[in-house]
Order: structure tokens, then C-alpha cells, then sequence
């Protein structure tokens, strides 16, 4: 339907830039993020269930502005910054149980605030800030979700972007607007997640360039 939001309940931590969110059918997740000091917690939520967030575990790092994806079985948490510096790490958590987040693999490229999409089979971590000197990335890689293992490249964005939109389905991840050199773009990419290759145009937004803002779907890999 629609209509307004409603009060849902409350984190365990008031805490800011978790883009770090993964889900299921039945819980959703919010990983990380800043206190403002970089935190590790890892809170759930059961969708069907109005009330506060639970203590699931901790990330493998603390960490903030990192992305994430999931399938059905699987949260993935990936990249972000660290006390020491930009990230490469990717950890994972089995939805359905508690407990801390167990390492995975790296990401090509340490980078903080990619946009995540992906299918219940494999998960795509497209563009973000690199350092030395910190720029705006353009990568794209991707790993198997039910597998554990680094990253591998999948090709290119039309430039490099951070802190855009993000939607998917089984078979598309969308990269919506974002922060480039100097400014916003209301620009729209998309990639065929069980393929590899550059991005390519969609369209763009409705409104005005934008960034810092999140996309959702009702058909992406976390459902079953």
C-alpha cells in the first residue's frame, strides 16, 4: 500500500552510515557503521515482528560506510573504512542463526561506500572511494555468495562513482546516481549479474542528481 512510515522500533546502538544492510525473507540485518567512533555491531530485525533490534554478533572489522548483499542463506559485508584505513575485507554471517561474522575473502580493491547488488547466487560490489590519493573508483567485482573466496573482477562503470543508489533483481543490479568528480549525477547503470562486463546506461533519475540515498527491490537475492 501506501502511505506514511511508521515507528518500527529501535537499533541497539543510535549509530550512521550502515550501508551495510543484508536480508531475507524473514530478518534484516544492519551491519556496522559509526557511534561516531567505527563500530562492529550487527543487529536483526524479524520483518513480520514490530519491535526493537536484537544483538546478532559482530562484524570482523568495525567499520563504516562498507557494502553489503545477500542471498537467502547469507549476509555479506564488504569493504568500508577501518580504524586503520580503507578496507578490503568481505565477511559474511549465516542469516537465520546469531553470532559474529566470519571472514570471506577480499575485495580487488580496498574501497569504502560501493553500491552492492546481486542474485541468490553471486554479489557484485560496484565502484567507491579508493585511496592513495582517495578517488572515486570505478571497479566492479564480484564473488559467490555460497562459496567463500576473494573477489574477482567483473568489468568497468561508465566512471568512478560512491555513495549512489542500488536495486536488483535475480538477473539486473542497478547503480542509481552517485557522487562523481565535482558533482552529482542522476545518471541509472545497470549490469547483468550472472555475466561479467562494463556497466551499461539505464536511464536516469526522476529528480535531480543525488547521492547518499538507498534503493530497494521485492525480487532480489535475499528472497527466496
Amino acid at each position: 500500500s501506501k502511505g506514511n512510515a511508521a515507528d518500527f522500533g529501535d537499533l541497539t546502538a543510535a549509530r550512521r552510515s550502515m550501508l551495510g544492510q543484508a536480508g531475507n525473507d524473514t530478518r534484516g540485518l544492519f551491519q556496522g557503521g559509526n557511534t561516531p567512533s567505527n563500530s562492529d555491531v550487527i543487529d536483526y530485525i524479524t520483518f513480520a515482528t514490530i519491535g526493537n533490534a536484537t544483538d546478532f554478533g559482530n562484524c570482523v572489522e568495525t567499520q563504516n560506510v562498507a557494502g553489503a548483499l545477500s542471498s537467502n542463506t547469507r549476509g555479506l559485508n564488504g569493504g568500508g573504512t577501518t580504524p586503520s584505513g580503507h578496507s578490503n575485507t568481505i565477511g559474511y554471517v549465516t542469516i537465520a542463526s546469531t553470532g559474529n561474522a566470519t571472514d570471506f575473502g577480499d575485495l580487488t580493491v580496498a574501497r569504502y561506500a560501493p553500491v552492492s547488488v546481486g542474485s541468490s547466487t553471486r554479489g557484485v560490489f560496484m565502484g567507491g572511494y579508493v585511496p592513495s590519493p582517495t578517488t572515486r573508483s570505478n571497479v566492479m567485482d564480484y564473488v559467490t555468495i555460497a562459496s567463500t573466496g576473494s573477489a574477482t573482477d567483473f568489468g568497468d562503470l561508465d566512471q568512478g562513482k560512491a555513495y549512489g543508489g542500488q536495486a536488483d533483481n535475480q538477473t539486473r543490479g542497478l547503480y542509481m546516481g552517485g557522487e562523481i568528480p565535482g558533482t552529482n549525477t542522476n545518471n541509472i547503470q545497470y549490469i547483468t549479474i550472472a555475466s561479467t562486463g562494463n556497466s551499461t546506461s539505464f536511464g536516469e533519475l526522476f529528480q535531480q542528481p543525488q547521492q547518499y540515498f538507498n534503493g530497494c527491490s521485492n525480487g532480489h537475492g535475499g528472497l527466496s
